[in-house]
């Protein structure tokens, strides 16, 4: 009988693998990076060109608790739940760098790709870096949960769903590695329930900011809001962001204007506010995370100089 090859596993990945390599190498074209990054911008900036009557004051007393939450609770939060032995400081500038790509990329997927791959480069496994991260959107979704409920607002039905069925999600695969692959379970991060507990109530702080910073945008374009509708409102709208979009232009910004115009809000100021949002959201990433990633790319180039 004539004798068939036999294809190795290894050599069937190896289409995919290249493949991958070839769109890393794409993406990390400095053109790519600048390119999506000002489509990105500009889709928001394009956005609050067509807002009237706009007074920023309002909108930027609303940015400055959102900057603090956003870019010291939810940097802590991570640090608190962390096994990496990493400082507070290189915990605050790794998320800072991991927004300018979360802000580029659907689903914000970027800043987790950056963090996993910076606790990567301090040592910590592919493994426990993914869970680590995983563990820390885990905490940030119970906190939104938390904090719409203690409101007293009747949470819309899908909201709760989509909570519940993440929580069962995430202990039914703890459950199924434990049984099967107990050596996994143990690389692992596993909070005390006093850590979990801050890292619920650093989640509360960060919405209170968000809703803090919507009050001010719509306040910016003329109109106002209830803040305890608001904050149904801001609840029922993550759903949508599991829909991919870019940031300014995505199903989650589509579904906070339709939830606003729901509860009294003009349609214009409606989507003025949320591309309001959506343009000052830029500043800090940029200040903050832009910075550090220059910083970054100027000591690794001055490294490889002197090597």
């Amino acid at each position: 009988m004539p004798h068939t090859p036999q294809v190795s596993a290894s050599t069937a990945a190896r289409p995919s693998s290249t493949r991958l390599r070839a769109v890393r190498a794409f993406a990390a074209r400095p053109a790519v990076r600048i390119g999506a990054l000002l489509a990105a911008v500009g889709i928001s900036v394009w956005n609050v060109d067509r807002i009237p009557d706009l007074s920023l004051l309002p909108a930027v007393v609303g940015l400055l608790p959102f900057v603090i939450g956003k870019y010291v609770g939810c940097p802590l939060r991570w640090h608190a739940l962390s096994a990496s032995g990493r400082t507070r400081r290189w915990h605050l500038r790794a998320y800072a760098e991991s927004e300018i790509l979360g802000l580029m990329s659907p689903w914000h997927a970027g800043a987790d790709l950056w963090r996993i791959h910076r606790l990567e480069t301090v040592g910590v496994r592919r493994t426990p870096a993914v869970a680590e991260v995983a563990l820390d959107r885990f905490v940030g979704a119970v906190g939104l949960v938390v904090a719409v409920l203690l409101t007293g607002v009747a949470m819309p039905p899908m909201v709760a769903a989509v909570a519940l069925g993440g929580a069962a999600v995430v202990v039914g695969a703890a459950v199924v590695v434990g049984r099967r692959k107990p050596e996994l379970l143990d690389r692992w991060p596993r909070p005390t329930p006093k850590v979990f507990a801050l890292g619920v109530l650093l989640s509360i702080g960060y919405q209170i900011t968000i809703v803090g910073f919507l009050v001010g945008a719509i306040h910016a374009v003329g109109d106002s809001v209830s803040t305890l509708q608001l904050l149904a409102v801001f609840g029922a709208s993550q759903i949508a962001g599991a829909l991919p979009g870019i940031h300014g232009a995505s199903p989650r910004e589509g579904a906070l204007v339709a939830g606003l115009a729901a509860i009294g809000v003009s349609w214009s100021a409606a989507l003025g506010a949320v591309a309001l949002t959506a343009l000052l959201t830029w500043v800090p990433a940029l200040l903050a995370g832009g910075t550090s990633l220059v910083l970054r790319w100027r000591g690794g180039r001055a490294v490889g100089a002197a090597a």
